[in-house]
């Protein structure tokens, strides 16, 4: 029996296919090619870790944890952002544990957002926030970056609002470009939030890989902002373990009451070992205060590397990936120029149109240096051949 779905069924995302982080690792796979695409380090997890998480096991810590997160790593979490942020919030009632950093996105989003909300999204982003406002029947509004530097041209966002807008999303340190966000910034952020009553979702992931001697601004140093903001964090991020998908959201409590109700149903608890693995490492601040020390040298390589080549690097002040444009070498489009790459010269990167609405054609290219030094050093000679 033929049965024609059409009749079963209208997409929620019609328009939408597989990310291009997975299209493109799959073409490294399939092609054999060095793999700087997805971001993810090739290099090892602590062994320290490792220990923790498994002396958790056979201790018997393998049952549901406690749906917002374990008491034990909720108290590491407070202690490093009050080490790193000076945060004094409320453990209990304003930090959830989450199935990653893009389970903790989708939660605050759906938690807030209804049908006809704005919600304003600055262009390139990173590519899960788009569909989470659509499926709550939100309107993404998008806002492009300054094209030069990908700074926020923040007459375009008064231009953007109108008496819908509901939400805006920031990122920074930022993925894809690797640009990050300065005290003025947050102070702009901060009035136009204020006065037009707007929450904040604050996408921090690489909050502990910033390079130059600069200072991530998290919302949480703000207090306008931390009354109206939740701050998305990764330990995949963090600690070099992105397959763990464990990662935390900080929010005032009024806010976290309504992000739980989402939580709860949509993974309800995290990993327990894993949980006690984290909070056990966590604990020593020597584990992430030097950790922007570590990607900046391997950033400083790859560029030092490649400096005979004919791309040319955009600056990179934090994140684990560098922007090279190719502008000079051809005039294909970005992601005809990945798949060329990845094909011809056995190296995979990400193009930067599909992050945008409407991809956009800026001959940029995005490679992920969170590689062993080895692995930087054949993929810089690759790209010095092109």
């Amino acid at each position: 029996m033929i049965r024609n779905t059409n009749q079963l069924f209208t997409s929620k995302l019609p328009d939408i296919g597989t990310t291009i982080f997975t299209v493109m690792s799959k073409m490294a796979d399939e092609y054999g090619a060095l793999n700087l695409s997805q971001g993810f380090p090739d290099f090892a997890v602590s062994s320290k870790l490792i220990a923790h998480v498994n002396n958790a096991m056979r201790q018997g810590h393998n049952q549901y944890a406690p749906m917002p997160g374990l008491p034990f790593l909720s108290e590491s979490i407070t202690n490093s952002l009050a080490d790193t942020y000076n945060w004094n919030g409320d453990k209990d009632a304003e930090i959830t544990v989450t199935g990653g950093a893009t389970e903790a996105l989708y939660s605050c989003i759906t938690a807030f957002i209804h049908p006809g909300d704005e919600v304003l999204i600055l262009e390139p982003a990173y590519d899960s926030y788009i569909p989470a406002v659509r499926l709550c029947g939100g309107v993404p509004v998008p806002v492009q970056l300054n094209p030069e530097d990908f700074s926020v041209q923040w007459d375009k966002v008064e231009e953007a609002l109108s008496e819908k807008t509901r939400m805006i999303i920031i990122n920074t340190p930022h993925n894809p470009t690797g640009s990050i966000w300065s005290k003025a910034d947050m102070a702009s952020l901060e009035q136009v939030a204020m006065e037009r009553n707007l929450l904040v979702l604050s996408d921090e992931v690489y909050d502990r890989i910033i390079f130059d001697g600069l200072q991530h601004e998290s919302v949480l140093r703000y207090p306008g902002l931390r009354e109206r903001s939740m701050a998305v964090f990764s330990f995949g991020k963090t600690f070099h373990v992105t397959g763990w998908k464990v990662g935390y959201v900080v929010a005032a409590s009024e806010l976290m009451v309504e992000i739980r109700k989402v939580h709860q149903f949509l993974n309800f608890s995290v990993n327990t070992p894993i949980q006690f693995g984290l909070a056990t490492y966590l604990a020593d601040k020597k584990n992430y205060q030097n950790l922007h020390v570590f990607y900046e040298k391997k950033r400083d390589l790859f560029l030092n590397r490649i400096a005979g080549s004919r791309f040319v690097p955009i600056k990179c002040s934090g994140t684990y990936f560098q922007l090279l444009s190719y502008d000079a070498i051809s005039d294909k489009d970005e992601c005809t120029m990945a798949e060329y790459l990845t094909k011809e010269y056995k190296i995979a990167s990400i193009p930067v149109s599909p992050f945008y609405t409407g991809q956009r054609n800026n001959h940029i290219l995005r490679f992920c240096f969170a590689k062993k030094d080895e692995t930087i050093e054949k993929a810089a000679e690759i790209i010095c051949r092109i």
